[in-house]
């Protein structure tokens, strides 16, 4: 400790970082096709230090999804544990809470397998010079940035991540020039790389979370290659593999970023990571017999959109328009479907339906959800946890009960499965629009579980639901795609059977990959009544909506934010909106 202690305190070690120039440095990265296989598609995920190959195992007959980062010298390798070691006690010293959030990721033991597969060549000096900045200069203007994090609009953009990356880059190269040992800038690039994808990042993980196209990571256990669901390849496996050791600690690094506790004595948590991406995880063999595992759903920064729906085909203008008009005249729906059905991205995109000026509750069991509406409150459920005595849990019963007395004009609700089901349908009953998601397959499906055990909604209750949409994934040839298989709408209760009356409104034709429309709507006739309106004025509150959906196709305005703020502006001045998507000149 005194030896780092001596490094902390130099205050004239002289470091500095030459920017990486492709051309001078040249390629940190060995893009050669291994024998076997043949390339399908390259890009980067973060350049100029990570690239994927989407290669094709001439063997197998499979795409293989391959994560291509620099390789280390036996010398860079070494000088890589060396700096593990020694920046644990700078940075703890220093205050830096990275030691302590890291360490089971980096313990001695699994050292070698975090830098495994790198070999390449390295050498050369160092460039060296003062930055004309002190410790004290330093820590001055990360301080300034960690208060200007808390203060409004000025920690909007704040990047965590990106304060920890300078910290430690610093305090690397102050290391790399206590030692003297001369490096090229090349390999102070590779060092500083691993560094931070080790430390900020998500280790040997960190290239697929920083790819846009993917949507799922599965993790089945020790020694099984990971699989992805990538938004072009689909279901395609990678060539990472994890050894038991580091497989452990690292899923307990995972479940410590979602702000959770993961133990032999509890081994199975579900939590949420900074990003938003949905995090299930185990730990050792005791309940799932391979290894630990994980599976990440990864969150949007741009969530699903109304026009992301007509893109892909999901469901029609004319359904969507409907969906708009049922929106903003509180009629409530349930979205169901299968696993992977899409009926979260589905309630994310239809939400930005409601009115600009409306209060909405949110609650989930992890942060899916993503509205552009000042008056939003987004509630998430707590788990109790064995580690933090005191800590009680809070359900979605809890947080839906809560919010009934925060009179909320709109409550969305993730996905109910138990009690806080019948709380929903209570405040179905009592005036309060709510949507929510459910699986089930089909309608009898959905209406079973609503009725029987543990939800239990009194048969009364079920005509208080207005709309259910009927997700689902299947195949268009060999492309699978995501399609509303049924809309319908619940008319009432049946006097002499008792039954639930079901429209069928909208139903999805396989063959021609169109929907049907039944020609009558009970929930339209509804909202013309209850409006005064005209069956030509119904119809031309349609149109308007099917025009300004049309019109963000054709102009591919595909930002959530943009689109919230088209359907506000409508809400708010509808002729003004109208000319200009009318006139082609929306601005």
């Amino acid at each position: 400790m005194s030896r780092i202690k001596e490094i902390v305190s130099t205050k004239d070690v002289v470091y500095d970082l030459e920017p990486y120039d492709l051309k001078k440095h040249g390629v940190l990265v060995d893009d050669r096709i291994p024998d076997g296989y043949t390339e399908i598609d390259r890009y980067w995920v973060d350049e100029p230090y990570a690239f994927v190959l989407v290669l094709y195992d001439t063997a197998k007959k499979v795409p293989v999804y391959t994560v291509v980062e620099p390789a280390l010298t036996p010398f860079e390798k070494t000088l890589l544990i060396r700096l593990y070691e020694d920046l644990s006690d700078v940075l703890t010293l220093d205050d830096v809470e990275f030691a302590e959030s890291n360490a089971g990721q980096f313990d001695e033991g699994i050292a070698e397998e975090i830098l495994e597969g790198n070999g390449g060549n390295g050498g050369g000096e160092v460039a060296t010079g003062d930055t004309g900045e002190d410790d004290e200069q330093f820590e001055e203007r990360v301080d300034a940035r960690f208060v200007d994090a808390g203060d409004g609009e000025n920690g909007a953009g704040f990047d965590i991540d990106l304060v920890k990356g300078q910290i430690l880059q610093r305090k690397a190269l102050e290391l790399l020039g206590y030692y003297s040992i001369e490096l090229s800038p090349r390999s102070t690039h590779k060092i500083l790389h691993f560094l931070n994808r080790n430390y900020v990042g998500y280790g040997k993980l960190d290239a697929i979370l920083k790819d846009p196209h993917i949507e799922d990571i599965s993790c089945d256990g020790v020694g099984i290659p990971i699989f992805l669901y990538h938004t072009v390849y689909k279901n395609i496996e990678t060539n990472l593999t994890f050894s038991e050791d580091y497989l452990n600690s690292f899923v307990i690094q995972l479940v410590q970023r979602g702000g959770k506790h993961i133990s032999i004595g509890s081994p199975m948590v579900n939590a949420t990571l900074p990003d938003g991406s949905r995090l299930q995880a185990t730990l050792g063999k005791e309940i799932t017999t391979r290894g630990s595992s994980f599976t990440i759903r990864r969150f949007k920064e741009d969530p699903f959109t109304p026009v992301d729906m007509l893109n892909f085909g999901t469901c029609s203008s004319e359904m969507l328009a409907y969906f708009w008009l049922a929106i903003e005249n509180n009629k409530s729906m349930i979205l169901a479907g299968g696993t992977a059905s899409g009926k979260t991205s589905a309630l994310n995109a239809i939400s930005m339906f409601i009115p600009p000026i409306a209060k909405v509750v949110s609650i989930e069991d992890t942060r899916e959800l993503t509205l552009h509406h000042e008056n939003w409150i987004a509630g998430v459920t707590r788990e109790s946890t064995i580690a933090h005595e005191g800590v009680s849990e809070i359900n979605m019963f809890e947080l839906l009960k809560a919010a009934l007395r925060q009179r909320p004009e709109y409550i969305l609700v993730g996905e109910v499965r138990g009690e806080e089901a019948l709380t929903l349908f209570q405040a179905m009953s009592t005036g309060h629009t709510t949507y929510s998601t459910m699986h089930a397959a089909d309608i009898e499906t959905l209406l079973n579980r609503l009725q029987g055990e543990p939800i239990n909604v009194p048969h009364a209750m079920l005509q208080a639901l207005n709309i259910v949409s009927i997700q689902m994934q299947t195949y268009i040839g060999t492309e699978r795609v995501r399609r509303t298989k049924t809309l319908l709408e619940i008319t009432g209760l049946d006097q002499r059977t008792g039954g639930v009356r079901i429209n069928d409104l909208y139903t999805w034709d396989p063959a021609k990959d169109t929907f049907v429309y039944s020609g009558n709507s009970y929930v339209l006739d509804q909202i013309r009544e209850e409006r005064g309106w005209t069956k030509g004025q119904l119809r031309d509150a349609l149109a308007e909506r099917k025009d300004i959906l049309e019109y963000l196709v054709e102009k591919k305005i595909t930002n959530y934010k943009e689109i919230s703020q088209i359907v506000q502006r409508y809400a708010l001045d509808p002729d003004a909106v109208l000319s200009e998507v009318r006139g082609l000149d929306f601005g």
